[in-house]
């Protein structure tokens, strides 16, 4: 297979800020809004914080600068850039094994991913026909439990979300992925800036700026240490081939790797936190509500807030409506590496290959629909079907793909050739970049893995 003749087949962005928005806009989605809000209330507030912007640093941005940069030097989908790049550098074509597990975990990730996500579309339905209106805490749990065990409803919002997310992907990098990004980003932000004045116009700020801002050191514990790792990891969506499938598509200008990548952590930091202003001061404000409430704080307890509130079924809305921006923004992603190869390798039809990929994911996503009702009592190591797709794709799969990025680019890869792809910053960062992720990014998601795996097996 001479892949050189295909390389650039899937096209190019047609700027360096279309692929920050599509690269932040693959970062950012229900990690940002759904996850990071209630793991900081489950792991002391502010400190957690500080540790997690460690951890971005010292993990998510040298990363990402690697995948970026393998992408964007093979100008092919990450196992054919695998491949290609073992090759130059003349080591084991194994190596291309990095790329097939990102592709594998992207399309698992997705499967389950569709379904919260059309949770999000089944919501924002909710929230624009006034359910919430003065809703209590017995009914807004039975809502959503009701909607768990409603199996022709999650089956709807599976496939809802899942044609939408298709429908972009086969519009092509330009077309599709290049205008989504253009678009969907600036209106999540857009979103979130009213949300969060609405939160300071009608909830408790000066509680939610408390919590998510004080130092309290006695709240951080070991294990809230290796959770701040991992998600600092989980939530740029670094090790599923997406970021890699991305760079490929920079376009051919000389673009600084270094300052864009720091661009897009900034984006998804930013996000983050403002969705904690978001949701914190509603929660606040409302006494019958813990911040630390777990997933529900998102599905159960912030329709009681919003219910109670001046205008709450309007604002209810534009953030269901957000959270659906932000999935769909991250779902194009994990499909795009699966689809960029075979129209690389196989010479398929765009349209026609996201379509049978589309079915696949979506029988797959069926083991998830199942697992909140019918096939609950099921288990596979202790765990329900969705659970158990959750901790092998967050907790090994990625983890291991980043960790064998960071090794290829680190020590594996020839400097010469890395130089030449990010030598464009200052001497000094780049020394800096080249021995954290060599010696540091290796070590901490080592740690990561290791001690995920070892509660995962004691439990």
């Amino acid at each position: 297979m001479k892949l050189s003749i295909q390389q650039g087949v899937n096209g190019r962005w047609r700027s360096r800020w279309t692929f920050i928005f599509a690269a932040a806009g693959s970062a950012v989605g229900l990690g940002n809004i759904w996850k990071f809000p209630y793991i900081v209330g489950e792991n002391g507030g502010g400190a957690f914080v500080l540790v997690y912007l460690a951890c971005i640093m010292a993990i998510g941005i040298p990363i990402m600068m690697a995948e970026v940069m393998l992408g964007r030097r093979a100008r092919l989908s990450p196992i054919n850039a695998m491949l290609h790049l073992s090759r130059e550098s003349k080591v084991s074509h194994w190596w291309s094994g990095v790329g097939w597990s990102g592709v594998l975990a992207g399309i698992l990730i997705l499967s389950f991913y569709s379904v919260v996500a059309g949770w999000a579309f089944h919501y924002l339905m909710l929230a624009m026909s006034g359910d919430f209106y003065q809703i209590e805490a017995q009914s807004s749990g039975a809502l959503f439990s009701g909607l768990l065990s409603n199996i022709p409803a999650l089956i709807s919002w599976h496939t809802l979300f899942l044609l939408i997310t298709l429908g972009i992907v086969a519009g092509g990098v330009v077309k599709g992925l290049g205008t989504a990004a253009r678009y969907m980003m600036p209106v999540l932000l857009l979103l979130l800036m009213v949300l969060v004045i609405y939160s300071a116009a009608v909830g408790d700020f000066a509680s939610a700026l408390s919590f998510l801002f004080n130092f309290n050191t006695q709240a951080l514990q070991w294990n809230s240490v290796s959770v701040a790792l991992g998600h600092a990891f989980f939530t740029l969506s670094l090790g599923m081939g997406a970021i890699m499938a991305y760079g490929a598509y920079l376009p051919d200008t000389k673009i600084s790797i270094g300052r864009t990548v720091l661009v897009i952590g900034i984006l998804d930091t930013f996000v983050a936190i403002m969705a904690g202003l978001v949701i914190f001061p509603i929660v606040f404000a409302n006494a019958s509500v813990e911040p630390s409430a777990g997933p529900g704080l998102l599905f159960v307890s912030l329709p009681i807030a919003f219910g109670g509130m001046t205008a709450g079924s309007f604002f209810a809305a534009l953030f269901f409506f957000l959270v659906v921006i932000a999935a769909l923004s991250s779902g194009i992603s994990m499909i795009e590496p699966t689809v960029s190869w075979l129209v690389e390798t196989k010479g398929i039809s765009r349209l026609k290959i996201t379509a049978l990929l589309g079915v696949a994911v979506w029988l797959v996503g069926l083991g998830t629909v199942f697992s909140f009702n019918v096939w609950s009592d099921v288990t596979l190591f202790g765990s329900t079907f969705f659970d158990a797709l959750d901790f092998l794709t967050a907790n090994i799969m990625l983890p291991l793909g980043g960790l064998f990025i960071a090794i290829f680019v680190g020590w594996v890869m020839k400097p010469s050739f890395v130089a030449e792809e990010i030598g464009d910053i200052r001497r000094g960062l780049y020394r800096c970049w080249y021995f954290i992720l060599r010696y540091v990014s290796p070590v901490l998601l080592g740690l990561v893995f290791c001690i995920t795996l070892f509660n995962k097996l004691s439990s």
